[in-house]
């Protein structure tokens, strides 16, 4: 495994996280996740949302012992229902201050590593989430803060007017929008990048085409079958390599569930990084696709 720092956070964190949303609550996964471990990954990303809490539990259950070898992210925002019909979106500083003990609870710590704001528009009270997350981190009840966010307009919001330490977003071959500002953003401030959907949803390892975002079934195909094409890697591995090879970005969070696809993930440093004409072709496949929201 390698590992790079978070921004300007003291977070050392592999290059391949967990993305714990991909978890079966059904299983115990305790397994899985201190294999996790042991392949060298140290970020395991959740959320309050996953599983109405439980997704934190399962994570907070499988690694205390081990709390101190590892970095728990998780996110805030999306508050459930009380009858459980859904959840509705809730940036208020008492709401922050109030979820995080809930999420300190689940987890089953004094503290967490990354909290992010599991979301965002333009309309929240923007100086009572920052304030909400400031007043933590004095606490000592998170130690660093971002966003999860795909729209540009919340992007660059909180990357200028924040000291954010993370900004988490989707980015893979067949979603490059963040390669048009928000990458760039990002490293101007020496902001982290977590690159979620990185293998958009298996359609870059071995499942079968279906149209993505604005890309129909065909052209998915195309990209599949040039993934394929490599004797010196597996469809996986290229497509993470892709992502990791952009100077901005610090890590991919990858949804795993199986010791397969654990092992998929890790081995990625086995194999050889692109080479800038591999690079450059993969690019041409299918060109860039912009984001079409949220820009104002």
């Amino acid at each position: 495994m390698q590992f790079k720092l978070l921004g300007q956070s003291n977070l050392n964190v592999s290059q391949v996280a967990f993305g714990c949303m991909s978890l079966d609550v059904s299983n115990d996964n305790k397994t899985l996740l201190r294999s996790a471990v042991d392949s060298g990954i140290n970020l395991f990303d959740t959320a309050d949302l996953y599983d109405r809490g439980q997704n934190e539990v399962i994570v907070g259950k499988a690694l205390r012992a081990i709390r101190k070898n590892i970095y728990i992210a998780t996110k805030v925002g999306n508050q459930w229902r009380p009858d459980g019909s859904g959840w509705d979106w809730n940036p208020t500083k008492t709401y922050i201050i109030k979820a995080v003990e809930d999420s300190l609870r689940r987890l089953q710590t004094d503290y967490i590593d990354l909290y992010q704001l599991h979301g965002g528009t333009l309309d929240d009270p923007f100086e009572e989430a920052l304030e909400a997350f400031n007043i933590l981190k004095s606490q000592g009840k998170i130690l660093n803060y971002g966003i999860s966010s795909i729209r540009p307009n919340v992007i660059d919001h909180w990357v200028n007017k924040s000291e954010i330490s993370s900004l988490m977003l989707q980015y893979s071959l067949l979603d490059r929008r963040p390669e048009e500002q928000c990458l760039n953003w990002a490293q101007e401030k020496n902001i982290g990048i977590l690159a979620r959907g990185s293998l958009a949803k298996g359609l870059l390892t071995t499942k079968l085409p279906d149209s993505y975002l604005n890309w129909p079934d065909h052209q998915v195909e195309r990209l599949q079958s040039a993934l394929q094409r490599s004797s010196e890697r597996s469809p996986t591995h290229t497509a993470l390599h892709y992502v990791l090879q952009h100077d901005a970005v610090t890590t991919a969070v990858v949804g795993i569930r199986t010791i397969d696809q654990l092992k998929q993930a890790t081995t990625i440093f086995n194999s050889p990084q692109l080479k800038d004409k591999e690079y450059q072709a993969l690019q041409s496949i299918l060109g860039v696709n912009q984001y079409t929201d949220h820009l104002v």
